[in-house]
């Protein structure tokens, strides 16, 4: 009669084993998701009265490194300057992270040209084009980092114009 007993105790601890290993897989990130933002100048520090407007959406995949993004904005009040994704909380001004286009010739080698509004702009991002914030803790190249922060919600994506040269627009990560 014990030796049926250990056999049942024994299978129950594997079963149970197993089920706290798929618990535990269960509690990892998803190695793909999906973060979006509306981009509006309340959002911007301090608070901009504009009539400019855009989206940000963008699909990661950490296995493979890579950020898709896509960027709309429309009826910014001044010519568009530049747009970034940086490291920051909501309502706290960030250090740079990312280009996502530039007029201002101070991206990376590669970074696309801003095209005026209504415009779409999509690309994607690697940790070649992590540029930091070192400031902060985020050395260029550091994609996990920035990954980390954004999957935190302590990202934002703006849009700067020669209006606002600090940001018209711009929209925390979710």
């Amino acid at each position: 009669m014990r030796r049926g007993f250990f056999k049942i105790g024994l299978a129950g601890t594997a079963c149970g084993l197993l089920a706290a290993g798929s618990l535990m897989a269960g509690d990892a990130p998803p190695t793909r998701f999906q973060v979006q933002a509306d981009l509006t100048g309340y959002q911007e520090v301090p608070a901009i009265s504009t009539v400019a407007h855009g989206t940000f959406d963008a699909w990661i995949d950490t296995e493979a490194g890579l950020i898709f993004y896509k960027l709309k904005y429309d009826g910014l009040e001044g010519t568009v300057t530049q747009s970034h994704v940086h490291f920051g909380q909501m309502s706290v001004n960030g250090g740079i992270s990312f280009f996502l286009c530039t007029n201002a010739g101070n991206g990376p080698v590669g970074t696309q040209t801003c095209p005026a509004g209504p415009a779409v702009v999509e690309g994607v991002i690697d940790a070649a084009a992590v540029i930091g914030p070192l400031p902060v803790g985020i050395e260029a190249g550091a994609f996990a980092e920035i990954v980390a922060a954004i999957r935190n919600g302590t990202a934002y994506a703006n849009v700067h114009s020669s209006k606002w040269p600090a940001g018209e627009i711009r929209g925390q990560l979710r």
